[in-house]
């Protein structure tokens, strides 16, 4: 069984930056093996993808509404992924969730992945 800790939200100013982290324990949980992705959920709302590394290739995708302010990267030798975001802004507030596919590709609907994280609190005041 694979656990994902999500770590390192909390409350910032409009226009400020966060760096989230995603720790993989547990029995098979190397994350060369994943492509591996953020969502997150704002209050009232339908969880949504933020942004994935994927497996096949290393490549990265992203939502248009953090493109360019957001940056996904994988560590191998820690076992964790990483969300940078930068000029957050106020819509950004949200749960955010790591999850994990043992697939080449990314599932953007998010029904498709076998492990989730917790996920950690993400509150952007304007």
């Amino acid at each position: 069984q694979v656990q994902l800790v999500e770590s390192g939200g909390g409350l910032v100013q409009a226009g400020e930056s966060l760096r989230l982290s995603c720790k993989a324990s547990g029995s098979g949980s190397s994350l060369s093996r994943y492509t591996v992705a953020w969502f997150r959920q704002a209050p009232g709302k339908e969880r949504e993808f933020v942004s994935a590394v994927r497996r096949a290739d290393g490549g990265t995708d992203y939502a248009d509404s953090v493109k360019g302010r957001f940056a996904i990267a994988k560590d191998n030798a820690k076992n964790t992924v990483y969300l940078q975001m930068n000029r957050l802004q106020s819509e950004d507030t949200a749960v955010y969730y790591c999850a994990i596919r043992y697939a080449l590709y990314t599932d953007w609907g998010g029904t498709a992945y076998d492990f989730w994280g917790r996920g950690t609190q993400v509150t952007v005041s304007s």
